[in-house]
C-alpha cells in the first residue's frame, strides 16, 4: 500500500530532493508540499520546482486543509497525509508538530537547531502521534552514533576527544546537531556532563585542554554536504571515526526509509536507531 506523504520545507535544498526521490521511487503519494511564505516557487507545481516533472500538487505556504465547500484540493480529491517529513528551518518546527497532532499525521523530523522548548513540545506530541526525530537521517551516520560511545568507553579516559564537523556555507546552526549527538553519546558512555564538558573551539594564550573535555569545531565552507570526525588521541596514537555524506540524497533516502517504517506505529518518540534495529 502506498502511503500518503506531506513534505514540509518542500522548496528547500532537502525538500526538493525529497520530492524528486519520492517521484523516482514510487513508494509514496505526495499529497501536500509546504514552504515558507515568500518563497519564489509558491504556487508552482512542487514536482516541477524540484525538477522531477509535474505531480499535481502546488507548493503552498499553508498546510493542507479540508476545503469548506467541496471535497477538492487543487482540483483533486482531498487526502490527508499518513506521514510528514520536515526538513524546514527550526522556526517552523512548532507549526509542523501542531498540524500533525491535530490531523493525526505521523512525523519524521530532521530539523536541527531546536530549542529546549521545541524539544519539549515534540516530546509531548509523541504521546499522541508517532514521531521520529533525528539530527541526521543517514544510515551510516546513525551507525556511527551507535558505536562512538562504545569506542570512547573502550579506549578510556587517557584518550582526548575532539569532534570536527564540516558543512556548506549556508548552514545556520553550529555546531551541527549531528556533532552534538556524537558528543552526547560519548558522554552517556563515559560519565561526562553533557553539554558542560564541550569546549567550542580554542583561542588565546592559555588554551590548553582540560581532562575530560570534548573539543568541538565547526567548519563552514563552499558546498560541503556534511563531514563528521571524532578523534581519540593518546600519547603515541590517534584513533579516528568518521562519516562523509557525498550528497544530500543519503539523508533523503534515510528519511524515506524512516517514514515508511513509521506509518502505522503507536504514538511515541522514535529514532533512526529504532528504524535500523540498533537502538
Amino acid at each position: 500500500m502506498i502511503s500518503k506523504l506531506l513534505v514540509v520545507g518542500a522548496g528547500g535544498r532537502m525538500g526538493r530532493r525529497i520530492v524528486s526521490l519520492v517521484v523516482e521511487s514510487g513508494e509514496f503519494e505526495i499529497v501536500g508540499a509546504v514552504e515558507a511564505a515568500g518563497h519564489p516557487d509558491i504556487g508552482k507545481d512542487a514536482g516541477l520546482a524540484a525538477g522531477a516533472g509535474a505531480i499535481g500538487i502546488k507548493l503552498d505556504s499553508g498546510f493542507p486543509a479540508r476545503p469548506a465547500s467541496a471535497d477538492l484540493q487543487h482540483g483533486r480529491p482531498f487526502s490527508r497525509a499518513d506521514v510528514a517529513i520536515d526538513f524546514s528551518l527550526h522556526e517552523a518546527a512548532g507549526a509542523t508538530v501542531e498540524y500533525c497532532v491535530e490531523n493525526n499525521v505521523a512525523l519524521v523530523s530532521g530539523t536541527t537547531g531546536l530549542s529546549e522548548d521545541q524539544r519539549a513540545k515534540m516530546l509531548a506530541a509523541a504521546e499522541k502521534i508517532p514521531i521520529i526525530y533525528g539530527t541526521n537521517m543517514s544510515v551510516g551516520m546513525n551507525v556511527l552514533f551507535n558505536v562512538v560511545g562504545k569506542v570512547a568507553a573502550m579506549l578510556g579516559e587517557d584518550y582526548d576527544i575532539e569532534i570536527v564537523e564540516q558543512h556548506h556555507r549556508f548552514k545556520k546552526d553550529a555546531p551541527s546537531g549531528s556533532a552534538l549527538t556524537l558528543a552526547e553519546n560519548v558522554c552517556k558512555s563515559t560519565g561526562r556532563d553533557f553539554p558542560a564538558c564541550i569546549v567550542d573551539g580554542r583561542s588565546g594564550k592559555e588554551a590548553l585542554r582540560k581532562k575530560g573535555e570534548i573539543g568541538m569545531h565547526a567548519v563552514r565552507a563552499g558546498d560541503i554536504t556534511g563531514v563528521h570526525s571524532v578523534m581519540f588521541g593518546a600519547l603515541g596514537e590517534t584513533v579516528t571515526l568518521g562519516h562523509t555524506a557525498n550528497s544530500r540524497d543519503t539523508f533523503v533516502r534515510g528519511a524515506l526509509r524512516a517514514a515508511k517504517w513509521l506509518v502505522g506505529k503507536k504514538p511515541g518518540l522514535y529514532s533512526m536507531g529504532d528504524v535500523l534495529g540498533i537502538a
